[in-house]
């Protein structure tokens, strides 16, 4: 028999790789997504005709309870949320409303509607904010910094609570940061790729950027939602760091793109305090351990592979945008 996945934050980065995963393992693939919603459907627009689209939203009890009830699905990823940190400063209540009462919200329908269903939760490596030790693993204590780790701090033990209380198979993937040619330019690891390419084709003249020596544990998308994948496949439900396992710096990833694009990085980019985040001195970096052993599951982009691809595709997007040749 087919199986059946709801996804909620279809038109992410994130959803848009899981669905591509789904529909070639043979799954039927149905995406949540708001009636109103203004979000681009850019990432899933070469998904079109083969994924269904259901009207729900995670401020609506009921609409997710019909939704449930209509496809009966066998897996639901819950990978929706406000998931931008400095907005969430700016909006701390709908970051709440919709990263943290929507999972309970959810929660609630799967048990209500179809209570053997496998549900994913996207959690993240922000509810550790200043960990007492590093590299963090399954069992550091949260001590989130913002208000969107607070909100999926809430989110992680609610799903926690619904497995233990109502035996629900429920996981929690804390993910760490994970990169794409679908991330958006706002993101560091984006920004930079993108701007290099930008000065390489002489649309640009300068990158802005915050502390250089800030460190960040990077890994790519399609790896991370692979792991998603994998975590309900498994016999019982448990909770997973989805990370590299290493850190590689602002400036390390900085010279990594500019060298590939044959340019002198320090002729181009600037330090600007009013990108600098107030927690860059904490090193967040997951320890990867279980989930390798367990799930027998590693990292297959490394590092450079990840600028490297991420260069090229900016750079032939742009140039075919601008119509430029390529300049190698």
């Amino acid at each position: 028999m087919t199986q059946k996945a709801l996804i909620t934050g279809l038109t992410g980065q994130d959803g848009s790789y899981l669905a591509e995963l789904l529909l070639s393992k043979g799954y039927e693939v149905f995406g949540l997504v708001r009636r109103t919603s203004t979000s681009s459907l850019e990432r899933i627009n070469h998904l079109s005709g083969k994924i269904k689209i259901i009207s729900g939203d995670l401020l609506d009890q009921f609409s997710l309870m019909d939704a449930i009830s209509e496809i009966q699905p066998n897996e639901i990823y819950n990978l929706a949320s406000q998931s931008y940190v400095p907005l969430s400063w700016k909006q701390p209540s709908l970051t709440a409303e919709y990263t943290a009462i929507g999972v309970s919200r959810l929660l609630e329908s799967i048990r209500r509607c179809k209570s053997d269903t496998r549900f994913y939760q996207a959690s993240s490596s922000e509810v550790f904010g200043q960990p007492d030790n590093s590299p963090q693993t399954e069992l550091t204590a949260f001590r989130p910094r913002n208000p969107y780790g607070v909100a999926k701090a809430y989110a992680h033990w609610m799903t926690i609570n619904y497995r233990e209380h109502y035996d629900l198979y429920a996981c929690c993937g804390i993910t760490y940061t994970h990169e794409s040619v679908r991330r958006g330019t706002e993101f560091v690891f984006r920004k930079i790729t993108h701007t290099a390419a930008q000065i390489k084709l002489g649309l640009a003249t300068e990158l802005k950027l915050g502390n250089l020596d800030a460190r960040r544990d990077w890994c790519y998308a399609e790896d991370a939602v692979y792991a998603m994948w994998l975590m309900l496949q498994q016999e019982r439900p448990d909770d997973y760091i989805i990370a590299s396992g290493e850190t590689h710096s602002v400036k390390e990833l900085v010279q990594c793109a500019f060298e590939y694009l044959g340019l002198d990085w320090q002729n181009y980019v600037s330090v600007a305090p009013e990108f600098y985040r107030p927690d860059e001195s904490i090193q967040l970096v997951g320890c990867i351990d279980k989930i390798k052993t367990q799930l027998d599951w590693k990292p297959q982009y490394s590092f450079e592979d990840m600028v490297k691809l991420m260069v090229d595709y900016d750079l032939k997007s742009l140039s075919n945008r601008c119509k430029l040749p390529v300049p190698y």
